[in-house]
């Protein structure tokens, strides 16, 4: 079992702590959930399998009774606080609180790098932009963004940016991409960023209207009546022209630009309001 600073589902912690006591002893969920103080003798089962939920205040016993003590203990409870939050702007807080934790024993959460990548438009867009301009200094390189940012906002980023292997310098001191694309891949806490960057990105595309020649952007849209099965698949067909644009980008080793492209469909009714009666 790997370490709890490696986990950022407690749910997941409780299963692979109960496998693994299991493996080695007679243990019983009964035995558990007996020692963590609730009644029935399969609730940490359930919370295991996401059929129940842990509340914040039951989550220090369910600790205890897998002997965790100290950054351990304080490393759990956060992850149940960051499950039950219910809004973005928490979750950021709460997931923050656990890199925090993780940071000051030396140990890195793999989602970590992610969540921190996509919490900022800087990030994306300074990881493809530094390459494009070797040997510019940060200061340089704030003045080519189009969003008003700072030299030392593009140092703090460029320095994330070669900690997480998203960027490396070369012998001549070049950033170089370690690859030419980055997902967020299957990760429980990434979406929170990647919701919060799309705010971002649709803030900034609001300015661009006014703020871009027309010759230099592009902007339209549809609104269309449509089935639950017309959805599935246009969202699909979406996928596939992401695909088309990504190859396209990545034809020519060059740039001249950074562009963000944003697709955007989303429903402008409610469906129990548009029921035939």
């Amino acid at each position: 079992m790997k370490d709890i600073l490696g986990y950022t589902s407690y749910r997941q912690y409780i299963a692979d702590y109960y496998a693994e006591k299991k493996a080695k002893s007679a243990f019983t969920w009964q035995e558990f959930t007996r020692a963590a103080g609730f009644s029935s003798p399969v609730h940490l089962k359930y919370v295991s399998e996401g059929r129940l939920n842990l509340s914040d205040a039951a989550s220090e016993r369910v600790a205890q009774a897998m002997r965790l003590v100290g950054f351990e203990l304080d490393y759990f409870c956060e992850m149940v606080k960051y499950d039950n939050t219910k809004t973005d702007a928490e979750k950021k807080i709460v997931f923050n609180r656990m890199l925090a934790i993780a940071d000051a024993h030396k140990v890195k959460i793999i989602e970590g790098d992610s969540f921190r990548y996509f919490e900022s438009w800087k990030n994306p867009v300074l990881r493809e932009l530094a390459p494009a301009m070797p040997g510019a200094k940060p200061l340089a390189l704030a003045r080519a963004c189009r969003p008003k940012v700072t030299a030392a906002e593009v140092s703090e980023s460029l320095n994330f940016l070669v900690k997480a292997d998203l960027l490396r310098k070369d012998e001549d001191g070049n950033y170089v991409q370690t690859e030419r694309g980055v997902t967020t891949g299957p990760m429980d806490v990434t979406p929170v960023a990647v919701r919060g960057m799309q705010r971002q990105m649709g803030e900034l595309a609001l300015d661009a209207i006014e703020g871009v020649a027309q010759n230099e952007r592009h902007f339209s849209g549809l609104t269309l009546g449509i089935t639950s099965g017309a959805y599935q698949k246009i969202v699909q067909e979406i996928a596939e022209f992401r695909k088309r644009i990504i190859a396209i980008a990545t034809e020519d080793d060059g740039m001249d630009e950074v562009y963000r492209l944003n697709v955007q469909f989303f429903p402008m009714t409610n469906k129990s309001d548009n029921k035939k009666v």
